[in-house]
C-alpha cells in the first residue's frame, strides 16, 4: 500500500465514523499508560505516540502531568478530532501529520509508543522502514512500546489485512540493539463488545 493510499484510508475511516464507531476505539488507556509509566520517564520526558490519530493517550498523558507530548498521524482528520476535543490544551502538544515510513525524524525522544500502527505494515520493506526511524527518532537508553494484534487476534482491522505479532517478531524487526524489557497479552473490549487480543511489549534501547 502506497503513501497516498493509506492516507486516503483513513481520511476517510476518521471523516466518515465517530470515536465509538471504530473498533480500536478506548475510553480509558490504561496498558498504554501502565507501561509508559513502567519506563520510570519523569514529566519532563520526551513521548511520542504513533498512529496516535484520535486516540486518548494524549489525554491521560496530559492528565498525568507529561510537558512534551507529540502525536503522529498519516490523517490529518484524526489528529483534527483529537486538537477539538482538548481545546486550548492542544497548543501544548506538538502534532506531526506523516506516513512513518517516510517521516524524517528532527529529534530524538525518551518513549515511542505505538498502539495499532506497526501492525498495518504487512511487507518487509515497510517494517524494515518503520524499525529505521525507530532508531533515528528514540534516543539511547529509551523505551519503545508497541500494541499489536496478537497472534491469535484479528487478522484485519478496518477492512485492511494486518501482521500479528508476539514481542519476538517485533524485536525480531527492531534488532539487536532492542531488548525486551515487558511483554503482555491484553484483551481488547471493542465499542461492539467484541473481544480483539492484543499483544504489548517494551523495549529498552541500548546506552551508547
Amino acid at each position: 500500500m502506497t503513501t497516498q493510499e493509506r492516507q486516503d484510508h483513513w481520511q476517510t475511516v476518521f471523516r466518515t465514523k465517530g470515536e465509538r464507531d471504530v473498533s480500536w476505539f478506548q475510553e480509558r488507556p490504561d496498558v498504554s499508560m501502565e507501561l509508559i509509566r513502567a519506563t520510570g520517564a519523569g514529566h519532563a520526558a520526551s513521548i511520542i505516540d504513533i498512529g496516535g490519530g484520535a486516540s486518548r493517550l494524549v489525554d491521560a498523558l496530559i492528565n498525568e502531568g507529561f510537558e512534551h507530548v507529540t502525536v503522529l498521524d498519516i490523517s490529518e482528520a484524526a489528529l483534527a478530532t483529537a486538537r477539538a476535543r482538548l481545546g486550548e490544551r492542544a497548543s501544548g502538544v506538538q502534532w506531526i501529520v506523516a506516513d512513518v515510513t517516510k517521516w524524517q525524524p528532527t529529534q530524538a525522544w525518551d518513549v515511542w509508543h505505538d498502539r495499532a500502527a506497526f501492525h498495518f505494515l504487512t511487507g518487509a520493506q515497510d517494517q524494515a522502514a518503520y524499525a529505521g526511524r525507530v532508531r533515528r527518532a528514540v534516543r539511547p537508553g529509551g523505551n519503545v512500546i508497541i500494541g499489536t494484534c496478537a497472534p491469535d487476534g484479528p487478522e484485519r482491522c478496518s477492512v485492511l489485512p494486518v501482521v500479528r505479532h508476539d514481542a519476538a517478531s517485533i524485536g525480531a524487526v527492531l534488532g539487536p540493539a532492542f531488548t525486551l524489557v515487558d511483554g503482555r497479552r491484553h484483551d481488547h473490549r471493542t465499542p461492539g463488545n467484541a473481544i480483539q487480543r492484543f499483544q504489548f511489549s517494551r523495549f529498552l534501547r541500548a546506552a551508547e
